[in-house]
């Protein structure tokens, strides 16, 4: 067994003065700003920012979670001399602090101690507009996954409304959307050679504001093909998308149409007399070590992993940090995600190609886990975005940078795109193998449709890497919400099931897929919700893993909640509004937990499914018992009181089945279409 290293191998990256002159600077070059606490992991993204900064040679110092209500603690660490680089951290402000339900969290996963109150709201905004105040004279950079997914006008689910772009609110000279390692280190560079912030207008993976003559050259001659090479893509304006629903679902799709760095062109949007202009997205890492030593003109995976970093929170704080105990023995493998779901933002922040690490990094950074004091052998999560895309992609460059489809796996999985497990079963043998390591354990979804392409792959999880429960996500059963999702067809999550039962009992385990749900996604009715839980209860499953589907910026989901249309095919989508109808959805996923049956009743009898009320072996919840009705009498919480619905229009009830099937049995879906 190797020895275990000091507690801190590295020095952290100054946070105070004192830090600064104990390395002997005078000032920083760069500053970040950051709305997490400083935890030096990989996992938490302004700390790999600045720590690959100081690898390129830069000084960079940190000021983690400072306080909001003046500009004192953003002078903590002096005036940069390059730039302030400000994120409100690893999930966007309001997403951290509010629920689906727009109740306040229990806890900060990102703060010391999980309390809460550690950073503002719409953190970036704030944090940006203190810099400025401190050294008004010092560019500031906006960057993270706050920023890049405000980047264009986007609607705001917590106030219910359509915001502008969120660098006009936080009055910051450029904006980094994506990863941001290639757009950070040209602007840094740029800057230490003597360029202006204002000269920085040509750098991939950026945006910034442009006047109204400069505005009015591009609208006189936009791009309106695809062929347009050459041409600015002109969105419908702030004000146009704040005024017309159909408007915002063109933003959206025309704004889907270019995310390709491939092939994407420049886009804009007018607000008022100025707009934002957007340069194409950053290219990809080099896939693994991708440079020879020395060189500095690209950006490589390696680099990033290779980095020092003492993998622990500063010393400063004396309380856990929630997030950081959940992935302080993981392993990151690849970033991105093609599978192009329309509620999540992967895409929209990490791109679509996978960029993956080479397998000797991989083991490098095992064994920094390995001698880290608490580590007890288990890897954690051997994973990234999604568990098992490690090194697929497509067939070619030319076809992939030609490519304007949003997802690779949707209808059904491209002809073009590799699958083979084969590196990444490799690599996963490979850290087995390693010194001091008793488990490995994949904790990162599985993207099923892609495994049961690989039975090779299916064995190794199940023999190997599963610690009793595997984590998939189905998310529906009924086959319109899935089209809308834009994921596989139930069937092949059960086909998926079946191989994974099959792999678990040959390796001698008693093993269990979790699956994850989501109630109230677009498209989703109460008819839909029905069968998801007629679903599960023939299947014996009680899901705990329920989300409700949450509108974050920039996501197709998002753009269907708010306009009513899905804006791929600009036809008419049903979406559950307003927090009652939500819940009601969400009782029907939570069908066997007595707290929701008051509200599956309700939800059951609107769906015209009063038959799944009762006693009998196909109902879904038990008829109301008078010590629950004199409960509800009591607290006055009356489930079948005014729901404060839509104005939706429920879909059709459900007409009761012919005699002679059995009353509330889910029919299977059929073939595998469009899903």
């Amino acid at each position: 067994m190797a020895s275990v290293t000091p507690r801190y191998a590295h020095p952290f990256l100054p946070v105070t003065r004192a830090d600064l002159q104990a390395r002997g600077w005078e000032q920083c070059d760069i500053i970040i700003v950051s709305g997490d606490a400083y935890v030096d992991h990989p996992a938490f993204g302004p700390v790999l920012i600045a720590r690959f900064l100081e690898g390129r040679g830069f000084k960079v110092g940190i000021i983690p979670q400072p306080d909001w209500h003046s500009a004192e603690p953003f002078k903590a660490l002096g005036k940069p001399r390059l730039f302030f680089g400000v994120a409100a951290g690893n999930l966007d402000s309001m997403l951290n602090r509010l629920t689906a339900q727009k109740k306040n969290r229990s806890e900060d996963q990102y703060s010391p101690g999980g309390r809460t109150n550690c950073r503002p709201d719409r953190a970036s905004i704030v944090y940006a507009q203190r810099c400025r105040e401190a050294f008004p004279d010092v560019p500031v950079v906006l960057g993270g996954i706050e920023a890049s997914l405000r980047r264009i006008a986007h609607f705001d689910y917590w106030s219910e409304k359509v915001r502008r772009s969120i660098l006009f609110d936080a009055k910051a000279d450029l904006l980094v959307f994506g990863m941001g390692e290639r757009p950070i280190w040209e602007i840094a560079d740029r800057l230490h050679r003597g360029e202006r912030i204002e000269d920085l207008k040509d750098i991939r993976g950026t945006a910034h504001l442009i006047n109204d003559a400069a505005m009015k050259v591009i609208e006189a001659d936009p791009a309106k093909r695809a062929a347009d090479r050459e041409k600015v893509v002109v969105l419908p304006s702030y004000e146009e998308v704040v005024a017309d629903t159909r408007a915002f679902a063109v933003m959206s799709r025309d704004f889907q149409m270019e995310t390709n760095p491939g092939n994407a062109r420049p886009i804009v949007q007018r607000h008022g007399n100025r707009a934002i202009y957007m340069n194409p997205p950053a290219r990809p890492l080099e896939d693994g070590a991708g440079l020879r030593p020395g060189e500095t003109t690209t950006v490589a995976m390696d680099e990033l992993y290779d980095l020092k970093l003492n993998r622990v929170p500063h010393p400063m704080y004396t309380e856990r940090i929630p997030a950081y105990e959940t992935v302080k023995h993981s392993v990151v493998l690849m970033r991105g995600c093609f599978g192009g779901c329309t509620f999540c933002s992967i895409t929209e922040h990490e791109g679509r190609v996978i960029q993956s690490r080479s397998a000797q990094s991989v083991l490098r950074e095992v064994r920094e886990v390995r001698r880290m004091g608490d580590f007890r052998g288990t890897i954690t999560d051997l994973g990234g975005p999604t568990a098992n895309m490690y090194k697929l992609k497509c067939k070619s460059e030319d076809i992939e940078s030609k490519c304007r489809k949003l997802s690779c796996v949707h209808p059904g999985v491209c002809e073009n795109l590799q699958t083979d497990h084969g590196p990444l079963i490799d690599l996963m043998r490979q850290v087995r193998k390693e010194e001091g390591i008793k488990h490995v354990f994949i904790a990162s979804g599985v993207r099923y449709d892609l495994a049961e392409r690989s039975p090779e792959y299916v064995k190794e999880l199940a023999a190997h890497h599963v610690g009793g429960q595997l984590s998939v996500a189905p998310e529906h059963v009924s086959p319109r919400v899935l089209e809308k999702m834009k994921k596989p067809g139930i069937e092949s999550f059960e086909r998926f099931q079946h191989m994974f039962a099959c792999a678990s009992e040959d390796a001698g385990k008693e093993q269990y897929d979790i699956a994850y749900f989501i109630s109230g996604h677009p498209g989703s009715t109460l008819e839909d919700m029905v069968m998801l839980a007629q679903w599960l209860k023939e299947k014996g499953k009680r899901p705990r893993q329920v989300q409700d589907f949450i509108p974050t910026p920039m996501s197709v989901a998002t753009a269907m909640y708010h306009t009513g249309l899905d804006p791929l095919k600009m036809e008419p989508v049903y979406t559950a509004k307003g927090l009652r109808e939500k819940r009601l959805q969400k009782a029907l996923l939570l069908y066997w937990n007595p707290e929701h049956w008051p509200l599956a009743r309700e939800a059951l009898r609107l769906a015209g499914r009063e038959d799944l009320i009762g006693r009998g072996p196909n109902a879904l919840v038990p008829p109301e018992s008078a010590a629950e009705a004199a409960r509800l009498r009591r607290t006055g919480d009356n489930a079948e009181a005014d729901t404060g619905l839509s104005t939706n229009a429920w879909p059709r009830p459900v007409q009761p089945r012919p005699s002679g099937r059995s009353p509330g049995r889910t029919p299977r879906p059929g073939p595998r279409g469009r899903q």
